[in-house]
């Protein structure tokens, strides 16, 4: 089964009680048993709902994996990676990510003896001085947040085989539309479903997708043990978004390559971020493991003023100022003083997140209104 065809009938089936075509959403707590410990597959929602199930079906055929796993956001799934890991284990992750990923790893798990180490991985070997015995998990984040580093994914892959050590990647940013890491070696794929999956800005959700059994089955534990689960109403929003996904992708895609070209030559923007630049250190890296480059894009103005950024921002009619991403309408943000601002001023220096940068989720709307709205904001300047 082609990927297009797998967004709206992989791993699904219709409801077998009424033939409902759409999956009905099962709101409810508990199932009836015919007798003590016997059911037919459902005992309470939290280890197991009916519309949950069918999201999770769904999201391990589009990643190519056997078994999903949907949580109530990304950083529960994120918590529940870690929650797998021991005191003294220790975790090489991306140097540019989510600013909540790095929020959890140093001020929540730190404290309870877990160890990390932030490296640049767009050279998968610089992962290298880092391993040793206590290596247990590999981050990675591709394309990055928000600064769209590319992390040759297979590399770093082959680089730890057989170690004995976990490669898990977000992969929220390009979508399995645009890149399936499993299928490039990765252990665990890791969404926050509420970006592209679901693709309305409706739902705040999360996924983990593997495809070795007993992965599945410490998973599985940790989301029925911890209670970290997503809801019926909020499974069946995630599993409604991705039936479109790859229409969607496709729009944000065209859309994104225009607001590329239209900054990258505009007199008033320095840098652009974006893979799909030729000029991109990891231009290759992304078209060899990426279908396409996707609608993210940052940037930075020549003037460097944070007063510029903000000015810029506030201009925007069309693209609204806020925080997230993938949703159908276009959004601006301002990492160092929204989504990454959790990371403390010196670390994003140190990686390059400037406080003029902007960052960019292009929507599906029409084009000549998303770059008609950027001119008049960057004319105000």
């Amino acid at each position: 089964m082609k990927f297009n065809t797998k967004t709206i009938h992989g791993n699904q089936q219709h409801d077998p009680s009424t033939g409902a075509v759409m999956t009905p959403i099962y709101q409810t707590s508990t199932f009836a048993q015919s007798s003590p410990g016997v059911h037919k597959g459902y005992e309470y929602s939290r280890a197991a709902n009916p519309t949950r199930t069918a999201l999770e079906n769904a999201l391990a055929s589009i990643e190519n994996g056997t078994h999903g796993f949907a949580f109530g956001s990304g950083l529960a799934a994120t918590d529940s990676v870690l929650k797998m890991l021991n005191p003294g284990d220790e975790i090489i992750a991306i140097d540019d990510l989510y600013g909540g990923s790095y929020r959890m790893f140093t001020r929540i798990y730190e404290k309870y003896g877990l160890k990390f180490h932030f490296v640049d991985m767009t050279n998968p070997e610089n992962i290298l001085d880092k391993i040793n015995s206590n290596t247990k998990l590999i981050w990675v984040e591709t394309p990055t947040n928000p600064l769209m580093k590319i992390a040759d994914i297979e590399a770093i892959c082959n680089l730890v085989k057989g170690k004995n050590i976990l490669v898990a990647v977000d992969n929220t940013f390009a979508s399995p539309y645009l890149q399936r890491p499993l299928d490039l070696g990765a252990d665990i794929v890791m969404h926050s479903a509420t970006k592209y999956l679901g693709g309305h800005s409706d739902v705040v959700a999360g996924a983990l997708i593997v495809k070795d059994p007993e992965l599945a089955e410490k998973i599985h534990f940790q989301l029925f043990a911890g209670g970290g689960i997503l809801g019926p109403q909020d499974s069946y929003l995630v599993l409604r978004g991705i039936k479109t996904l790859h229409v969607r992708m496709q729009r944000h895609c065209e859309n994104g390559k225009a607001v590329v070209e239209f900054l990258a030559n505009h007199p008033k923007i320095d840098k652009v971020f974006h893979p799909g630049l030729t000029s991109h250190p990891n231009h290759e890296v992304a078209k060899k493991q990426m279908k396409d480059f996707g609608g993210m894009v940052s940037f930075t103005f020549k003037s460097g003023k944070q007063e510029d950024a903000a000015k810029f921002l506030k201009s925007l009619k069309v693209f609204t100022l806020a925080e997230s991403l993938g949703g159908v309408e276009s959004l601006a943000n301002h990492p160092t003083t929204m989504t990454h601002a959790s990371i403390p001023a010196e670390k994003r220096a140190e990686k390059g997140i400037t406080d003029d940068l902007v960052r960019l989720s292009v929507g599906i709307e029409d084009i000549e209104d998303l770059l008609a709205d950027l001119e008049n904001a960057l004319g105000l300047l």
